[in-house]
């Protein structure tokens, strides 16, 4: 097998259970490396285990795994070092600083010039406006961002984001979902759980579907459509997303826009009329 068709990331047979509560029953699936992959479930179908498993915070009680061509359970410390885990709540010091979370990170990492990897990272991921601002007095999208960017200091291969946007508002989503995709656009392996179907839709290369411990589907966005009926041909006059609607009225940078707003109103007050 070429270097280049490695997987990233390589799960075969994975099982685990708590007494008797069987979480894992043959879990299977690869990650090329540089795409996004979904797994996709709802609550308590075992998504996070899989993710403790394989970044070494869990063993498992069968099957086999591999993070980066280092085995999970016999190179735990190689795993380590080739991976980052967010988890479903920013990780962050609401004392510090944006750029005094990332330089101290970076020292703890101990790495060169941590001061100019701040900096750098807090470009990528534009929050360098806020970066001497207390992390205390940044919203949900900018905690998550921030986060993000502490888990990319060592450059590692590969991260988990172990459901990243739960509890965020609609707008934080996206600015989240953004930083997702140019996380793989430089050529990180990203591994996503979440339970949100518009999520998988809108990040993943390829989705995982797990339920009652197994992979039940994995493959494309199309592929998957695939495997309903085909869809009946119809003329529908296409109407406006909630999400149209919800920028339009509050604009892309999250302040009231307000020639849509002055529109809206009009229109509203035109139909009461």
């Amino acid at each position: 097998m070429a270097a280049q068709q490695v997987p990233a990331i390589h799960v075969q047979g994975l099982e685990k259970s708590y007494k008797t509560l069987h979480v894992l029953r043959g879990v299977d699936f690869d990650v090329a490396r540089g795409s996004i992959f979904a797994l996709l479930g709802s609550n308590g179908a075992g998504k996070t285990t899989v993710v403790k498993i394989l970044s070494t915070l869990l063993k498992a009680d069968a099957g086999t795994a591999s993070v980066n061509d280092f085995d999970v359970a016999a190179q735990a410390a190689e795993v380590r070092e080739s991976i980052s885990l967010t988890g479903q709540f920013a990780a962050v010091d609401e004392i510090l600083s944006g750029r005094e979370n990332l330089v101290l990170v970076a020292r703890l990492r101990r790495l060169e010039d941590p001061g100019r990897i701040a900096d750098d990272l807090l470009d990528r991921f534009s929050l360098t406006d806020a970066a001497a601002r207390k992390v205390s007095t940044y919203s949900g999208g900018m905690r998550r961002r921030l986060d993000l960017a502490m888990s990319l200091i060592g450059s590692p291969p590969v991260i988990f984001l172990d459901e990243p946007t739960t509890g965020l508002d609609p707008q934080a989503r996206i600015e989240v979902w953004q930083a997702v995709k140019e996380l793989a656009g430089h050529g990180t392996t990203v591994l996503l759980t979440t339970q949100y179907l518009d999520e998988a839709e809108q990040l993943a290369d390829r989705i995982a579907i797990l339920h009652q411990g197994r992979i039940i589907v994995n493959g494309t966005l199309t592929e998957l459509k695939q495997l309903l009926p085909p869809a009946k041909v119809e003329y529908v006059e296409k109407q406006p997303t909630l999400e149209d609607v919800f920028f339009a009225i509050v604009g892309d940078d999250g302040k009231n826009g307000d020639a849509a707003t002055t529109e809206a109103s009009a229109r509203t007050s035109k139909e009461e009329r």
